[in-house]
């Protein structure tokens, strides 16, 4: 038994110091590439289908709360994205893996954008329900917070000319912003706002109808493969750029010629 768990283990750091190496996780994200890009699409399409005409209007929003489908994935994937951001800078710290740093590069863009695409649908959601475009809410302060930690994380970055220094004043940046986001979580709990408290996450029932909830979680699931596909364009452009001068980017500029 314990030899069979050791030769698992064994296997695991094989793929896993293959995957490290610049020239087989390029190779890797391009195969993986029009498969992820396909089932983006796939399930964008349905989401938002589902969410404009099959899902039924809200008894008190009316058609308004059809924003939901962009505006909560969007929500979401700002968090997680951060998260993903923070535990590539905790690699690039502990272990100084060259493509945790590169990953960390690649979420900032995508995560500003989900964030403020967040930010955004929110207002516009907002100014029918409460009024106003923006109101200095937790929930809306703490997430303007997190679209400032995306930007702090690059301008630390950009500030110094050294790659592997900047990675690390980077790296901890995003680590120590961690912090926000259970601010953003729970400040719907701790605070009195005017956002509304959690309908999906909830321990018990959701409190949402299913014909609603079926189009948000396809849409939720779409917004992460959407993640993947950028996280790979945006890894392998950095590669590229990085290792112009190497000999495997010089074979693979080859290869694309000959194709």
């Amino acid at each position: 038994m314990m030899t069979s768990q050791r030769k698992t283990m064994s296997k695991a750091l094989k793929i896993f110091h293959r995957l490290a190496s610049p020239a087989y996780f390029f190779d890797v994200a391009g195969r993986l590439l029009p498969w992820v890009a396909a089932i983006t699409a796939l399930l964008l399409a349905i989401g938002t289908y589902a969410g404009l005409f099959l899902a039924p209007a809200d008894y008190q929003q009316s058609d308004a709360f059809r924003i939901i489908y962009v505006h909560v994935p969007a929500a979401w994937m700002s968090m997680f994205i951060y998260l993903s951001m923070a535990f590539s800078a905790l690699l690039v710290l502990v272990w100084r893996i060259r493509l945790a740093e590169i990953a960390l590069l690649a979420c900032i863009p995508i995560g500003a954008v989900f964030t403020f695409l967040a930010l955004a649908t929110g207002a516009i959601w907002g100014k029918p329900m409460w009024g106003a475009w923006w109101v200095w809410d937790a929930r809306l302060t703490s997430e303007l917070v997190l679209l400032f930690l995306y930007l702090g994380v690059y301008a630390v970055y950009s500030a110094f000319e050294d790659e592997r220094l900047a990675a690390k004043a980077a790296s901890i940046l995003a680590v120590i912003g961690v912090i926000n986001l259970p601010i953003i979580h729970f400040s719907v709990e701790w605070w009195h706002t005017l956002h509304q408290g959690a309908t999906i996450t909830k321990l018990d029932t959701p409190s949402i109808h299913p014909a609603m909830l079926w189009p948000l979680l396809v849409m939720a699931v779409g917004a992460q493969f959407a993640f993947l596909t950028a996280l790979l364009l945006n890894m392998r452009t950095y590669l590229l750029r990085q290792d112009a001068h190497t000999s495997w980017v010089k074979r693979w500029v080859q290869q694309q010629t000959k194709e």
